[in-house]
Protein backbone atom coordinates (compact mmCIF):
# COMPACT_ATOMS: atom_id res chain seq x y z
CA UNK A 1 0.00 0.00 0.00
CA UNK A 2 1.43 3.82 -1.04
CA UNK A 3 2.28 6.18 1.79
CA UNK A 4 0.40 9.32 0.36
CA UNK A 5 2.39 12.64 1.57
CA UNK A 6 1.64 16.18 2.16
CA UNK A 7 4.52 18.53 2.16
CA UNK A 8 3.94 21.45 3.93
CA UNK A 9 6.87 24.03 4.36
CA UNK A 10 7.25 27.78 3.02
CA UNK A 11 10.48 27.23 1.22
CA UNK A 12 10.10 26.05 -2.14
CA UNK A 13 13.51 24.43 -2.50
CA UNK A 14 12.77 22.29 0.90
CA UNK A 15 9.76 20.97 -0.46
CA UNK A 16 11.15 20.26 -4.15
CA UNK A 17 14.35 18.09 -2.25
CA UNK A 18 11.48 16.30 -0.20
CA UNK A 19 9.63 15.80 -3.35
CA UNK A 20 12.64 14.47 -5.57
CA UNK A 21 13.50 12.14 -2.30
CA UNK A 22 10.19 10.98 -1.70
CA UNK A 23 9.10 10.51 -5.39
CA UNK A 24 12.44 7.99 -5.81
CA UNK A 25 11.08 5.96 -2.88
CA UNK A 26 9.11 2.52 -3.87
CA UNK A 27 5.82 3.15 -2.10
CA UNK A 28 5.65 6.51 -0.87
CA UNK A 29 4.23 9.10 -3.10
CA UNK A 30 3.80 12.88 -2.71
CA UNK A 31 0.39 13.85 -2.92
CA UNK A 32 0.39 17.80 -2.69
CA UNK A 33 2.51 20.44 -1.20
CA UNK A 34 1.29 24.16 1.01
CA UNK A 35 3.57 26.33 1.57
CA UNK A 36 1.41 27.95 4.69
CA UNK A 37 -0.33 26.29 7.34
CA UNK A 38 -3.66 27.10 6.41
CA UNK A 39 -2.93 25.66 2.87
CA UNK A 40 -2.08 22.47 4.87
CA UNK A 41 -5.13 22.39 6.46
CA UNK A 42 -7.32 22.94 3.22
CA UNK A 43 -5.20 20.49 1.06
CA UNK A 44 -5.62 17.70 4.17
CA UNK A 45 -9.35 17.58 3.39
CA UNK A 46 -9.44 17.90 -0.14
CA UNK A 47 -6.44 15.10 -0.75
CA UNK A 48 -7.09 13.14 2.59
CA UNK A 49 -3.19 12.32 2.91
CA UNK A 50 -1.58 9.49 5.55
CA UNK A 51 0.98 11.31 6.28
CA UNK A 52 1.80 15.11 6.57
CA UNK A 53 5.28 16.77 6.78
CA UNK A 54 4.97 20.09 8.55
CA UNK A 55 7.46 22.78 9.19
CA UNK A 56 6.83 24.91 12.15
CA UNK A 57 7.54 28.47 11.18
CA UNK A 58 5.58 29.57 7.48
CA UNK A 59 4.03 33.02 7.56
CA UNK A 60 0.25 33.03 8.53
CA UNK A 61 -0.80 29.92 10.08
CA UNK A 62 1.77 28.11 11.58
CA UNK A 63 2.84 24.35 11.68
CA UNK A 64 1.83 24.11 15.27
CA UNK A 65 -1.69 25.63 14.41
CA UNK A 66 -2.16 23.41 11.42
CA UNK A 67 -1.36 20.28 13.19
CA UNK A 68 -4.02 21.19 15.54
CA UNK A 69 -6.47 21.69 13.35
CA UNK A 70 -5.45 18.18 11.26
CA UNK A 71 -5.58 16.30 14.31
CA UNK A 72 -8.48 17.48 15.34
CA UNK A 73 -10.30 17.30 12.32
CA UNK A 74 -8.89 14.03 10.92
CA UNK A 75 -7.82 10.72 12.95
CA UNK A 76 -6.08 9.31 9.69
CA UNK A 77 -3.66 12.15 9.06
CA UNK A 78 -0.55 11.81 10.94
CA UNK A 79 2.04 14.83 11.11
CA UNK A 80 5.54 14.39 11.80
CA UNK A 81 7.33 17.96 12.62
CA UNK A 82 10.67 18.63 10.33
CA UNK A 83 11.96 21.93 11.60
CA UNK A 84 16.00 23.25 12.35
CA UNK A 85 14.30 24.14 15.65
CA UNK A 86 14.32 21.52 18.46
CA UNK A 87 13.65 23.48 21.20
CA UNK A 88 11.20 21.94 24.63
CA UNK A 89 9.30 24.68 23.60
CA UNK A 90 8.79 23.36 20.17
CA UNK A 91 8.80 20.09 21.25
CA UNK A 92 6.07 19.67 24.00
CA UNK A 93 3.70 22.50 21.48
CA UNK A 94 3.45 19.94 18.56
CA UNK A 95 3.14 16.99 20.45
CA UNK A 96 0.59 18.45 22.56
CA UNK A 97 -1.17 19.75 19.11
CA UNK A 98 -1.24 16.07 18.30
CA UNK A 99 1.88 15.29 16.34
CA UNK A 100 2.83 11.65 15.75
CA UNK A 101 7.07 12.66 15.04
CA UNK A 102 9.30 15.02 15.71
CA UNK A 103 12.68 15.13 13.32
CA UNK A 104 15.39 18.20 13.00
CA UNK A 105 16.10 18.80 9.59
CA UNK A 106 19.62 17.73 9.83
CA UNK A 107 17.64 14.04 10.05
CA UNK A 108 19.46 11.63 7.67
CA UNK A 109 17.13 10.39 4.29
CA UNK A 110 16.89 6.85 5.79
CA UNK A 111 16.10 8.60 8.90
CA UNK A 112 13.41 10.47 7.12
CA UNK A 113 12.26 7.99 4.80
CA UNK A 114 12.11 5.66 8.04
CA UNK A 115 10.13 8.24 9.79
CA UNK A 116 6.92 8.62 7.58
CA UNK A 117 6.63 4.50 6.96
CA UNK A 118 6.81 4.18 11.48
CA UNK A 119 3.96 7.42 11.35
CA UNK A 120 2.05 5.79 8.51
CA UNK A 121 2.25 2.56 10.18
CA UNK A 122 0.07 4.25 13.58
CA UNK A 123 3.53 4.03 15.21
CA UNK A 124 5.06 7.47 17.17
CA UNK A 125 8.77 8.71 16.17
CA UNK A 126 10.72 11.53 17.74
CA UNK A 127 14.42 11.85 17.03
CA UNK A 128 16.37 10.30 20.06
CA UNK A 129 18.09 13.83 21.25
CA UNK A 130 14.78 15.43 21.63
CA UNK A 131 12.87 12.10 23.08
CA UNK A 132 15.43 12.27 26.61
CA UNK A 133 14.85 15.57 26.36
CA UNK A 134 11.44 15.36 26.62
CA UNK A 135 11.69 12.43 29.06
CA UNK A 136 13.56 14.11 31.45
CA UNK A 137 11.54 17.26 31.56
CA UNK A 138 8.34 15.23 32.17
CA UNK A 139 10.58 13.16 34.66
CA UNK A 140 12.30 16.13 36.62
CA UNK A 141 8.73 17.32 37.25
CA UNK A 142 8.10 17.72 41.31
CA UNK A 143 5.85 15.48 41.89
CA UNK A 144 2.47 17.37 44.46
CA UNK A 145 2.52 16.20 48.01
CA UNK A 146 0.28 14.50 48.82
CA UNK A 147 0.06 13.05 45.76
CA UNK A 148 -3.03 14.83 43.39
CA UNK A 149 -6.13 12.35 42.72
CA UNK A 150 -6.48 10.79 39.50
CA UNK A 151 -6.99 13.25 36.49
CA UNK A 152 -10.91 12.49 35.75
CA UNK A 153 -10.03 11.09 32.22
CA UNK A 154 -8.52 8.12 33.93
CA UNK A 155 -12.05 6.95 35.64
CA UNK A 156 -12.55 4.81 33.19
CA UNK A 157 -8.83 3.37 32.94
CA UNK A 158 -9.30 -0.46 34.93
CA UNK A 159 -5.94 -0.99 37.62
CA UNK A 160 -4.31 -3.37 35.15
CA UNK A 161 -4.80 -0.77 32.52
CA UNK A 162 -2.94 1.96 35.24
CA UNK A 163 -0.03 -0.72 35.25
CA UNK A 164 0.22 -0.73 31.59
CA UNK A 165 0.45 3.04 31.29
CA UNK A 166 3.10 3.41 34.25
CA UNK A 167 5.04 0.96 32.18
CA UNK A 168 4.81 2.59 28.96
CA UNK A 169 5.30 5.82 30.34
CA UNK A 170 9.03 4.08 31.49
CA UNK A 171 9.60 3.46 27.61
CA UNK A 172 8.58 -0.08 27.55
CA UNK A 173 7.40 -1.93 24.15
CA UNK A 174 4.63 -4.13 23.60
CA UNK A 175 7.08 -7.41 23.86
CA UNK A 176 8.66 -5.71 27.12
CA UNK A 177 5.00 -4.87 28.52
CA UNK A 178 3.95 -8.88 28.08
CA UNK A 179 7.28 -10.13 29.57
CA UNK A 180 6.92 -7.40 32.87
CA UNK A 181 3.18 -8.92 33.21
CA UNK A 182 3.65 -12.05 31.96
CA UNK A 183 0.88 -11.66 29.58
CA UNK A 184 0.76 -12.31 25.81
CA UNK A 185 1.94 -9.80 23.54
CA UNK A 186 -1.08 -9.81 22.04
CA UNK A 187 -2.72 -8.97 25.60
CA UNK A 188 -0.15 -6.20 25.64
CA UNK A 189 -0.74 -4.80 22.53
CA UNK A 190 -4.89 -4.74 23.54
CA UNK A 191 -4.17 -3.01 27.00
CA UNK A 192 -2.34 -0.10 25.05
CA UNK A 193 -4.96 -0.01 22.40
CA UNK A 194 -7.19 0.60 25.10
CA UNK A 195 -5.43 2.91 26.38
CA UNK A 196 -5.11 5.18 23.45
CA UNK A 197 -9.24 4.80 23.01
CA UNK A 198 -10.26 6.12 26.23
CA UNK A 199 -7.52 8.33 26.53
CA UNK A 200 -8.16 9.53 23.37
CA UNK A 201 -4.66 9.78 22.41
CA UNK A 202 -2.93 9.39 19.32
CA UNK A 203 -0.36 7.42 19.91
CA UNK A 204 2.58 6.05 22.55
CA UNK A 205 4.14 9.12 22.69
CA UNK A 206 0.66 10.88 24.45
CA UNK A 207 0.62 7.93 26.36
CA UNK A 208 3.59 8.60 27.86
CA UNK A 209 2.56 12.25 28.67
CA UNK A 210 -0.50 11.23 30.10
CA UNK A 211 1.34 8.82 31.99
CA UNK A 212 3.25 11.42 33.72
CA UNK A 213 0.67 14.22 34.00
CA UNK A 214 -1.41 12.26 35.72
CA UNK A 215 0.55 11.49 38.39
CA UNK A 216 1.31 7.60 37.72
CA UNK A 217 4.70 7.81 37.67
CA UNK A 218 6.79 9.50 39.97
CA UNK A 219 10.82 9.51 39.23
CA UNK A 220 13.67 11.34 40.76
CA UNK A 221 14.49 14.63 39.24
CA UNK A 222 16.82 14.20 36.77
CA UNK A 223 15.78 10.48 35.60
CA UNK A 224 15.79 10.20 31.96
CA UNK A 225 14.44 7.13 30.07
CA UNK A 226 14.85 4.99 26.71
CA UNK A 227 11.62 5.86 24.83
CA UNK A 228 10.73 3.16 21.76
CA UNK A 229 8.00 4.47 19.85
CA UNK A 230 7.04 1.22 18.35
CA UNK A 231 6.16 -2.41 19.77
Amino acid sequence: MTVRVLLADDQPLVRTGLRMVIDSTPGIDVVGEAATGAQAVALVRELAPDVVVMDIRMPGMDGIEATRLITAESRAARVIVLTTFDTDTHVHAALRAGASGFLVKDTDLDGFLAAIRVVAAGDALIAPAVTRRLIAEFAGRPVPAPPAPPAPELAAVTAREREVLTLVGRGLSNAELASHLHISPGTAKAHVASLLSKLGARDRVHLVIAAYESGLLKPSPGTGCAFRCTG
